[in-house]
């Protein structure tokens, strides 16, 4: 083999090299790129589940308010029936010393 044979195979064969590293590079790349956009769905599915547990997180605080509001209400109406009561008893009381 002359110097210029050795030269253009040595050449080829760094082609073909970069061929194959090129094809690798490349397919990695994909990869990344399929992993990214999986992750950019998987973001988008919990900010969206995100919200849907605030929403939820809300309307059980509100719930929440709701039903001491209603106990608050209930104990209101007893302490009032028990004044109620008391007043209907002193009333009795004095209609009697009459």
């Amino acid at each position: 083999m002359t110097a210029q044979e050795k030269t253009i195979a040595t050449f080829e064969a760094r082609v073909r090299q970069l061929l194959l590293r090129f094809q690798e590079l490349k397919k990695e790349n994909e990869e990344l790129y399929a992993m990214l956009e999986k992750n950019e769905q998987d973001v988008k599915d919990l900010q969206a589940r995100l919200q849907q547990q605030e929403r939820d997180y809300q309307s059980l605080k509100m719930a929440r308010m709701l039903e001491i509001t209603d106990g608050d209400l209930d104990g209101a109406k007893a302490r009032l029936t028990r004044l109620i009561r008391d007043v209907n008893k002193c009333i009795a009381v004095l209609s009697d010393e009459k």
